[in-house]
């Protein structure tokens, strides 16, 4: 079987992973460093039967390609710090609505317009808590093209299993650094498609009447259902309702969905953990400085280990518990001032032997400055 191989930037491999996935709805508006996704789906979404348009901003693009989900198509959006922030409104809307769509956020440095062509992880807890009041989230990233490529097409179908926003949370080292990507074959990744309600017309369809396993079968809005979307809380048919009953239970069944099954959405890669009495959690980008100290450690006989997280959104709680349960010490790897840190100490049994080993100039955290925070480690003698 022939591979298809390619030398592209970590955005390349996500519009290469949304196309795989089967996109058809894009609409954006270019932003650093986000832009080359726009730049390459307006070239190669249209050639594959899609639709690319530019919004005049953030806020119009999210709500342009729920609007097209709802008609029943695959849609994804990216943008980067300001231009998620204006996103939060209308990606609550989503979540109210319970309306499939994939949002990428490739991080800069802020707040604010920050530093726009250098990185960042700082969008981590915006990420979860960016909308407001009680919901839930799923956050998807990658260290490497092939895995961007691979959390992209899983993103899509988070979505659409669950009806939910998904949002792919890379950062500007990954979007724009180059190396070898394999498209798999069609049909060598699975991919979850749309599912449509088997009731063919009339008041029986319920957009809002989750089946016994939990996922919800939608009808392509003004086809031949008429059914009430709105952002207000609502009943099994949509319509806007203050039953405290039906309040209470569309927050659970929209928080459950999600939390219920963090560890099904669990995705990690663990290197050298089965002997390690040191681990480094890491995400993103950093990962790839912590795995060169890993391996660099390894080889003159240090226990040390590494569990990369992929999903952080919802935050593998048991997972990071199980993996770092042999640990003497834990060392968090990240852009930011501790944002998964604290994350990471709510999970273990011994939060103060949790360290932070962190960047937040903007300049990329390199495998020195990881050793350089094992060293003061060592020295308390942990």
């Amino acid at each position: 079987m022939s591979q298809n191989i390619k030398f592209v930037q970590g955005n390349e491999a996500c519009v290469a992973g949304a196309l795989y996935a089967g996109l058809q709805f894009f609409a954006g508006y270019p932003i650093t460093p986000s832009s080359e996704v726009a730049e390459l789906l307006a070239a190669r979404l249209p050639t594959q039967g899609g639709k690319f348009i530019q919004m005049e901003d953030e806020l119009s693009s999210i709500c342009a390609i729920i609007g097209a989900s709802l008609t029943g198509h695959k849609v994804m959006t990216a943008t980067s710090g300001p231009g998620f922030s204006l996103m939060q409104e209308a990606l609550g809307y989503a979540i109210m609505a319970e309306i499939p769509c994939v949002i990428v956020n490739v991080q800069r440095g802020g707040p604010s317009t920050g530093i726009p062509t250098q990185v960042s992880q700082g969008d981590v807890m915006q990420a979860r808590w960016g909308v407001h009041g009680d919901h839930s989230m799923v956050a998807l990233t990658a260290s490497n093209h092939q895995d961007v490529f691979l959390m992209t097409v899983e993103a899509f179908n988070i979505a659409e299993t669950y009806r939910t926003p998904v949002v792919l949370l890379f950062d500007e080292v990954i979007g724009h650094m180059r190396e070898k990507l394999v498209v798999p074959q069609e049909g060598e990744v699975q991919l979850v498609g749309r599912l449509h309600t088997s009731v063919k017309g009339g008041v029986d369809y319920h957009p809002y009447l989750p089946r016994e396993d939990g996922r919800l079968p939608m009808s392509d809005f003004g086809g031949v259902h008429r059914y009430n979307v709105t952002g207000l809380y609502h009943d099994m048919w949509g319509f806007p309702s203050s039953d405290p009953k039906v309040v209470h239970g569309l927050i659970r069944h929209l928080v459950d969905k999600i939390e219920n099954r963090a560890n099904l959405l669990a995705h990690y890669k663990e290197y050298f953990l089965e002997d390690a009495d040191r681990v480094l959690v890491s995400y993103g980008a950093p990962a790839r400085s912590a795995l060169h100290v890993v391996k660099n450690r390894r080889a003159r006989g240090e226990r040390l280990g590494l569990l990369e997280l992929q999903t952080l959104w919802p935050f593998p709680t048991d997972i990071v518990r199980e993996k770092c349960a042999r640990a003497k010490a834990v060392v968090v790897v990240e852009m930011n001032m501790g944002q998964m840190l604290q994350e990471v100490k709510k999970a273990v049994e011994k939060p103060e032997q949790v360290f932070l080993a962190n960047r937040i100039d903007g300049v990329f955290i390199t495998p020195t400055d990881i050793q350089n925070i094992l060293r003061l480690i060592q020295g308390k003698g942990v």
